[in-house]
């Protein structure tokens, strides 16, 4: 498997974040942009190779799906302009999809790769919520599976403290139908990152996550 490194990827974040102002990046943008074309062509590759073990998936550009360096700090009490992170969301039609997708976030302490749905908005929240009513059993036959629950131990505590109004509150899917995102994510170390096996690695978790996302995918395509 090809050997795309991403060393200047983690040396960069490390670095902005201990330097994270408009000078410093203005001075270092070369720096910015090398590690940017390592991480994207570390996703082009990831992306093609996605298309194999999910056929569902149509890879486009890595821009497309990566999320850009600079914060809205309009709303925020932290206003350093910069992101001390690199991110991207591969899924049909780019990073703001609302489909199911696999994620890959790399940050100083804070890395990992996951996917599934996060923060659905209401629409597709209640045909989620609708087919997992129906098919609960089929969705646990997934995430409860063991070499699922190795990888990805735990589902995103995202959820309702009772069940959503339009369901019965006695019914079996009931603590399924509570979540608000259906995601998952395996934290991975700055070594792992840099290590030669990481694009492996990295589609060898994506082929783990591929049935939760077909079921959630599923689910999307057939009722919206």
């Amino acid at each position: 498997m090809k050997n795309i490194q991403l060393k200047r990827v983690f040396d960069f974040i490390e670095t902005i974040e201990k330097n994270n102002n408009r000078e410093w990046y203005t001075d270092n943008k070369s720096f910015y942009l090398d590690a940017k074309n390592d991480f994207e062509e570390f996703l082009e590759f990831v992306g093609n190779q996605l298309e194999i073990i999910d056929p569902s998936f149509h890879f486009t550009k890595a821009k497309d799906y990566t999320f850009r360096i600079y914060r809205d700090v309009r709303f925020s009490k932290n206003k350093a302009p910069y992101k001390n992170h690199f991110g991207a969301f591969l899924a049909n039609g780019g990073r703001k999809s609302p489909m199911a997708g696999y994620y890959i976030h790399l940050e100083p302490g804070a890395s990992f790769i996951g996917g599934g749905v996060y923060r659905p908005d209401k629409d597709y929240l209640k045909v989620i919520r609708q087919e997992m009513y129906y098919s609960f059993k089929d969705y646990e036959k997934i995430v409860l599976n063991d070499s699922f629950k190795e990888y990805f131990p735990t589902l995103m505590p995202d959820k309702l403290k009772t069940g959503p109004r339009d369901f019965p509150k006695d019914c079996d899917a009931i603590e399924w139908l509570k979540y608000k995102s259906f995601a998952v994510g395996h934290s991975i170390s700055k070594e792992e990152i840099v290590s030669a096996n990481f694009a492996k690695d990295v589609i060898n978790g994506f082929s783990t996550l591929k049935p939760m996302n077909d079921f959630l995918n599923n689910a999307i395509i057939e009722n919206v």
